[in-house]
């Protein structure tokens, strides 16, 4: 009985389980971490401007949201390379699918919202000479280009043919570096995020998702410290098991930075245990009010982070939904927003032994700073402002067959087997105690 206790400790399916966790193509998990069998859905909210006659007279912008537009996400590893010092390589690539019966709206409605073509490179030339900016604001009246512009939520996002984009290239050549069609979301569908190589845990378990290097690089140069430069943690999906409830990294290309959660508090998923991490206060705050961030500068108000290095140099920033947890004169500066954590702030709910997300929601907002330009008529009066364009979610959570699977693995059967363990000690205890009598 004794020894039975015994063997329970050390061949209990959770440690079991964990040989799985690793990235090695004969482990139960290599399929799931392959091609991704958790449902991913991509929610977009629209914000569309009520009063663009007025906010370009310099009213203060009056926003209404739109949405959810909801995508069914689709995400396949391929290039899947294993090199020598237990590392893999790979691209991963999303798929997008609209959703018209999970959606508040069609991708063919109109939405009036800031022409982010005509707005940002009117700010990325205000400190060209005169002249250019003349030539801009007379190929802009023959385009009939506006300030605020009228446009289908497919076009917004996807894309759709503009003019502007050859004219800007002839005045400014290289101002912006692409061609055809612009669109807030247009390289997103069909693409990857770069190539990732990572830890595979073959040697050590603790390494495992690690990422090694990210398109080549140790750590990129969009920023202006090491410490903002360096790429930690890992690539988002999967974190290496034994997790303590301190914090979680993983590396962001969408946000162009490593970033750091916090541990909130213990729960449940569906009855499988998890840790909660969510997003601290200062994680877009700015160099003042939290100095390890000046590397991410020249920054604006807490809560907005400057992306414009890694986004062409167009005057964009990221931050939380509806300005959540960001200085309230962001808030002030529009109409229409609602901040709140129940609806924006983000999560990541993991299994901690495993160190696999069983539920969660990435949140962020894309915003556009705009303000009147002298010499470019087209910007009008508008007041600078950080104006939002759009919010999205990215949400995933276990479910089905993989779920049934979690629960029976780590906790059904190992809580059986804690019952059994003290049965059968409880048992062996008089065996002891009568073979040492009879001796």
């Amino acid at each position: 009985c004794f020894l039975i206790v015994v063997c329970f400790c050390f061949f209990s399916p959770p440690l079991s389980f964990l040989q799985n966790v690793r990235i090695d193509p004969t482990s139960i998990s290599f399929s799931m971490w392959k091609d991704v069998p958790v449902p991913f859905y991509m929610s977009v909210y629209l914000f569309e401007v009520l009063n663009p006659k007025e906010a370009l007279q310099g009213a203060k912008p009056v926003l209404n949201q739109r949405g959810p537009y909801v995508y069914r996400e689709y995400r396949n590893k391929t290039n899947i390379t294993f090199h020598d010092n237990d590392t893999v390589s790979f691209l991963e690539y999303r798929q997008l699918f609209f959703q018209p019966n999970m959606s508040s709206g069609r991708e063919e409605e109109y939405i009036v919202v800031p022409n982010v073509l005509m707005m940002g490179a009117a700010v990325m030339m205000e400190n060209l000479p005169n002249f250019v900016k003349l030539l801009l604001s007379g190929a802009l009246a023959g385009l009939k280009q506006e300030a605020f512009m009228n446009r289908t939520v497919g076009e917004i996002l996807w894309g759709y043919e503009d003019p502007l984009i050859d004219t800007i290239n002839t005045l400014v050549p290289g101002l912006i570096p692409f061609k055809g069609k612009f669109g807030l979301f247009i390289e997103l569908n069909n693409s990857n995020s770069g190539l990732f190589t990572v830890h595979t845990g073959m040697k050590n378990i603790s390494r495992v998702h690690m990422v090694d290097s990210w398109n080549g690089l140790k750590k990129v140069n969009y920023w202006r410290s090491n410490e903002c430069n360096m790429i930690n943690g890992t690539a988002g999906e999967m974190w290496p098991p034994f997790m303590s409830p301190t914090s979680l990294e993983f590396y962001s290309p969408d946000a162009c930075r490593s970033m750091t959660l916090v541990y909130e508090q213990s729960g449940k998923f569906e009855g499988v245990p998890t840790y909660r991490f969510v997003a601290p206060k200062t994680l877009f705050a700015n160099g003042t009010d939290y100095p390890p961030n000046e590397g991410f500068c020249p920054c604006m108000q807490s809560g907005i982070q400057n992306v414009s290095t890694c986004r062409l140099r167009a005057p964009m920033f990221i931050s939380h939904p509806h300005f959540y947890n960001a200085d309230p004169t962001l808030l002030d500066a529009v109409e229409g927003l609602h901040p709140s954590k129940d609806h924006h702030a983000l999560f990541l709910d993991v299994h901690p032994m495993t160190g696999i997300p069983m539920n969660c929601s990435i949140k962020l907002q894309l915003n556009l700073y705009i303000k009147q330009v002298s010499g470019i008529i087209q910007t009008g009066k508008i007041k600078p402002v950080v104006l939002p364009l759009l919010w999205f979610a990215e949400s995933g959570s276990i479910e089905g067959l993989v779920l049934k699977q979690f629960y029976t693995n780590l906790v059904l059967i190992p809580s059986l087997l804690d019952y059994l363990q003290y049965i059968f000690f409880g048992l062996s205890v008089p065996l002891i105690i009568s073979a040492a009598v009879l001796m």
